[in-house]
C-alpha cells in the first residue's frame, strides 16, 4: 500500500507515526477506484478540517496504516462511501459539521444535523445561520404487501441515550431497521479546536464515559506522536493496566446485560456484582472508578495506590474462582441459548466491508486487535489470545467477551508482576505536528489524530468511536429477527451513542 501511495501522493512532513499522504483530487479519485480491487486495504477513519479532507487506511495483510489527504477549495471531494460503506456515515458527517461535501454519496441525507443548532456547518470557515424550519427527517421509503412500521426512540424505557430506531416489519418479522442518530451531538471536536493539550486531554476521557480510559489512551498516544514526548516505563505499564480493568469491567456488565435482555436476570445480578468489584478495585488503586482523568498525555495522572497490587491479587483471584461457574450456567441453559445462538447474524463479509473490530468484527470472523496490529507497548511483552469466531451471532458475541474477561485476568496478572519502577508522567514539549493514534477499547479500535501548533495549542482533534463501524451492522444482525429480539441484538452489539454523536 505504501508503494502505491508513493506513488500517487507527496510525503507530508511532522506527521507520526504512520506516514501522511497529499494528494490531488486525480489521485484522490484513483485511489477510490483502487480500493474496489483491494479488499483488504480497510477504512480506519475518514474526517475533514478547514478545506481538506483526510483518509486513514489499512492494509491488513502486514498491517500498515497511512494517511491519506485532498484539499479542497471548493469544498467537495470524490466519495469513499461506493467503495468503502463504512464512509457513509462520516461523510455525512463532515457534510453537517464542515460544509464539506462528498460528491455521488450514496446517502446525502443530514446525519448529525438535526436542524436545531443555533447555526448550521459550525467548523466550517463561515457557519451560515439554521434553516430555522426543521422538515422530517426523509427515512427511505418502503413498499410492499403486509409491511407496517414501529418507531422506537429517541425516548427509551430505560436510563439509556437516545437514539431513534426504525422498524418495517412484516408481522413480527423485522424486513428493514433504519436508525436516526446525533441526539446526543456535543459539540466536542468543535470545543477541541484552539484549546490546550490539558484541556483536549479532559473533552477525550469524556467522548464515552465506559471508555473514558480508552480514548485518552488514544489521545495521549496521538499527542505524543505528535510531538516526540517519551512516556515512562512505568506509565506505559500502569495505561494497560487501567486498560484492562476497563475492559474487564464493561465486559462483565455486556454479559450479564445480554443475559437480562433473554429474560435471564441471575446472570445480570452476578455479574453486576463482579462488575462493581472491579469498579471498586480501580478505585482502591487509582482514585476514580472510572480511571477518568487518570491517563494524560505524557504518561498518568497518579501511581498505583500502596496497596495497589494486593488489592488487584485478590480480584483476579476472585474472578477466577467465581467466573466460570457463571459461564457453565450460561452455557447450559437451554432457554437462554434458543435466545442467542443464531439470533442477529452478521456474515464475515459484511463485517469485512465496513472494517468492523472488537467483540463484532471478532465474532464474524474478524481477527483485528489494535493491541496486535498495529500493537503498541507493552502488550508486545505480553502474552495473551485474540478470541474469534465465525457464527457471527449473539452468542458468538457473548463467547467473544467472555474470551476477553479471561485474557484480561491473565493480562492484569503479568502487568502487576512485571511493572517497573520509576516516575509516571514526563513533561510534553509544545511543538507543532501532527499525529495518529490506535487504541483498543472494550468495543473495539479507537483512532485519535490531532494537529498541534509551535505553542502546543491544539488546532484539531477528531476521536473516532469504534461504534462508528458497528452502528450500520445492527441494522443488518435484525433483519429477518423477530421485534422481540431487537433489545437482544442491540445490547449484544453495545454500540456507543455518546462516542458517536460526539
Amino acid at each position: 500500500m505504501l508503494d502505491h501511495l508513493d506513488s500517487i501522493g507527496t510525503r507530508a512532513e511532522n506527521h507520526r507515526p504512520f506516514p501522511r499522504f497529499d494528494l490531488d483530487r486525480e489521485a484522490w479519485s484513483a485511489l477510490v477506484a483502487t480500493l474496489a480491487d483491494k479488499p483488504d486495504w480497510s477504512l480506519v477513519g475518514l474526517w475533514a478540517d478547514t478545506g481538506i479532507v483526510h483518509m486513514a487506511l489499512r492494509d491488513e495483510g502486514p498491517g500498515t496504516v497511512a494517511v491519506v489527504s485532498l484539499a479542497c477549495p471548493e469544498g467537495r471531494f470524490p466519495s469513499v462511501g461506493g467503495a468503502r460503506p463504512g464512509a457513509i456515515r462520516l461523510e455525512r458527517a463532515a457534510q453537517d459539521l464542515f460544509g464539506v461535501t462528498a460528491e455521488s454519496l450514496v446517502d446525502p441525507r443530514p446525519w448529525l444535523d438535526h436542524d436545531s443548532w443555533p447555526i448550521r456547518l459550525p467548523l466550517s470557515a463561515d457557519p451560515p445561520d439554521p434553516l430555522g424550519h426543521p422538515e422530517p427527517y426523509p427515512f427511505l421509503p418502503v413498499e410492499g404487501p403486509g409491511l407496517h412500521q414501529i418507531p422506537v426512540g429517541p425516548v427509551h424505557a430505560g436510563i439509556i441515550e437516545p437514539g431513534h430506531f426504525r422498524f418495517t416489519c412484516n408481522g413480527e418479522t423485522v424486513v428493514r431497521l433504519e436508525q436516526r442518530l446525533g441526539y446526543v451531538h456535543k459539540g466536542t471536536e468543535w470545543l477541541m479546536g484552539g484549546r490546550s493539550v490539558a484541556e483536549v486531554a479532559k473533552l477525550s476521557a469524556r467522548v464515552s464515559g465506559d471508555s473514558t480510559v480508552a480514548h485518552s489512551y488514544a489521545f495521549a498516544r496521538a499527542v505524543e506522536s505528535a510531538t516526540g514526548a517519551t512516556v515512562p516505563a512505568r506509565a506505559v505499564w500502569l495505561r494497560a493496566l487501567m486498560a484492562e480493568l476497563e475492559r474487564l469491567a464493561n465486559h462483565l456488565g455486556d454479559i450479564g446485560a445480554i443475559c437480562n435482555d433473554a429474560a435471564f436476570a441471575y446472570m445480570l445480578a452476578e455479574c453486576g456484582l463482579l462488575r462493581e468489584k472491579v469498579l471498586r478495585a480501580a478505585d482502591a488503586c487509582f482514585g476514580h472508578r472510572l480511571m477518568m482523568d487518570r491517563v494524560i498525555p505524557g504518561g498518568v495522572a497518579v501511581d498505583l495506590a500502596e496497596d495497589g497490587k494486593q488489592v488487584l491479587t485478590r480480584l483476579v483471584a476472585d474472578l477466577r474462582e467465581v467466573f466460570p461457574p457463571l459461564i457453565h450456567t450460561y452455557d447450559e441453559k437451554a432457554s437462554l441459548q434458543d435466545r442467542t445462538v443464531s439470533t442477529g447474524r452478521v456474515v464475515t463479509e459484511l463485517v469485512r466491508r465496513f472494517g468492523a473490530g472488537g467483540h463484532v468484527g471478532r465474532a464474524s470472523g474478524r481477527a483485528h486487535d489494535a493491541r496486535r496490529s498495529p500493537g503498541y507497548a507493552p502488550y508486545g511483552d505480553l502474552e495473551f489470545d485474540v478470541p474469534v469466531f465465525i457464527d457471527g451471532d449473539v452468542n458468538a458475541r457473548v463467547w467473544v467477551r467472555i474470551r476477553e474477561v479471561e485474557a484480561s485476568l491473565g493480562l492484569i496478572a503479568q502487568i502487576l508482576d512485571r511493572l517497573p519502577e520509576g516516575p509516571v508522567h514526563a513533561a510534553v514539549p509544545a511543538a507543532a505536528g501532527q499525529g495518529m493514534a490506535l487504541v483498543e477499547s472494550f468495543r473495539g479500535e479507537i483512532m485519535t489524530w490531532v494537529a498541534l501548533r509551535e505553542d502546543g495549542i491544539v488546532t484539531r482533534c477528531h476521536p473516532r468511536d469504534p461504534s462508528w463501524f458497528q452502528w450500520p451492522l445492527l441494522e443488518a444482525a435484525i433483519e429477518g429477527n423477530i421485534v422481540a429480539d431487537f433489545p437482544l441484538c442491540n445490547k449484544s452489539f453495545n454500540c456507543s451513542y455518546s462516542g458517536h454523536d460526539l
